[in-house]
């Protein structure tokens, strides 16, 4: 009984670990911006696939929401704060689709089988990426209206770099997943 509550503790302790260190992950690729036409790429979305990939998806949907309330409860965790703005101003601004978005793809990355051929892989991280663009422009229609243009605005200069992260991560996602050995 003692060595089963030893092994449990043990492997929350590690959960608690690994979510705290996938969050801290998450926010540096926030911050480093690389110059991209017509708009600076972050690595955002390439680690929450890669979490997604490593970590499970269990573990990954736990490490972005702690991303995200972190940034909720006003730590300059997202892409532009503190710069403009913290907390739940921030959060609830024109990328709040795109943060929700990082839930649902780091589950599909993390739940799908990524075992098949290198194809199938890479559709399925299309897949994934495509629900942080899709509840990202859904939300900019909300907020700045449906007659501007959204595609154009909210995803089209991002396609070019998505397609270069994802092309990565197909290349190295079946080394990726050895780390769940360890997890």
């Amino acid at each position: 009984m003692e060595i089963t509550k030893s092994i449990i503790s043990q492997r929350l302790i590690k959960t608690i670990f690994i979510t705290i260190v996938g969050s801290i992950i998450l926010t540096i690729s926030a911050k480093i911006k690389i110059p991209f036409y017509p708009v600076p790429m972050t690595m955002q979305t390439f680690v929450v696939l890669f979490l997604g990939i490593s970590f499970g998806y269990k573990i990954a949907v736990a490490t972005v929401c702690l991303y995200l309330f972190e940034g909720i409860f006003g730590l300059p965790v997202f892409s532009n704060s503190p710069e403009k703005g913290i907390g739940l101003v921030y959060f609830t601004g024109p990328t709040m689709g795109y943060l929700i978005g990082f839930l649902f793809a780091s589950f599909l990355s993390g739940y799908l089988n990524l075992n098949k051929n290198i194809f199938i892989i890479f559709l399925k991280l299309v897949l994934s990426v495509s629900t942080i663009y899709i509840l990202g422009i859904l939300w900019l229609g909300i907020l700045i209206g449906w007659e501007k243009p959204l595609f154009e605005l909210g995803a089209k200069p991002f396609l070019l770099a998505e397609l270069f992260k994802i092309l990565l991560l197909t290349i190295i996602s079946k080394k990726i997943i050895l780390i769940r050995n360890f997890i």
